[in-house]
């Protein structure tokens, strides 16, 4: 198997956190580079749209987040560790949900291998694990 990217989409979560450690391995193994997708939810655009949650401390949670993934990267591997974020949804695009989203993002990045957590719950990235299995063209690890 010839992987040079691996994709992981993240939410901060605590499983998340745990597919990250899982996408760093992959890459380690096959000497690829690693891109973390931030993938937001409509929740949380909509309560920092309300001002219910402070967009600062969001971005800072998503930096503390991307920081402890990418030291733990760095740590083991010498690849490229690249970042984006994405929302997962769309008020025009009814057909945009978190797992097209992170399918775009794969298609649009050329990612060979994709390790996506599988939450329980609704969170964006739980719900998009089953969409990615079932529609991606690239392998997938689901932890």
């Amino acid at each position: 198997m010839d992987i040079d990217l691996v994709l992981v989409p993240v939410d901060g979560s605590d499983q998340s956190e745990r597919a990250a450690e899982y996408a760093i391995a992959v890459a380690e193994r096959y000497d690829a580079d690693l891109h973390l997708l931030f993938v937001i939810d409509e929740r949380l655009h909509r309560d920092i749209d309300s001002g219910e949650v402070s967009a600062d401390a969001i971005a800072d949670e998503h930096q503390a987040f991307t920081e402890s993934i990418r030291e733990q990267f760095v740590a083991v591997h010498d690849g490229t560790f690249e970042t984006s974020s994405a929302t997962a949804f769309s008020e025009t695009r009814l057909m945009q949900t978190p797992g097209s989203v992170v399918l775009d993002v794969a298609e649009d990045i050329d990612t060979d291998f994709i390790v996506v957590p599988r939450e329980e719950g609704e969170e964006a990235v739980g719900r998009a694990a089953i969409y990615v299995i079932e529609y991606a063209s690239q392998p997938v690890l689901t932890v």
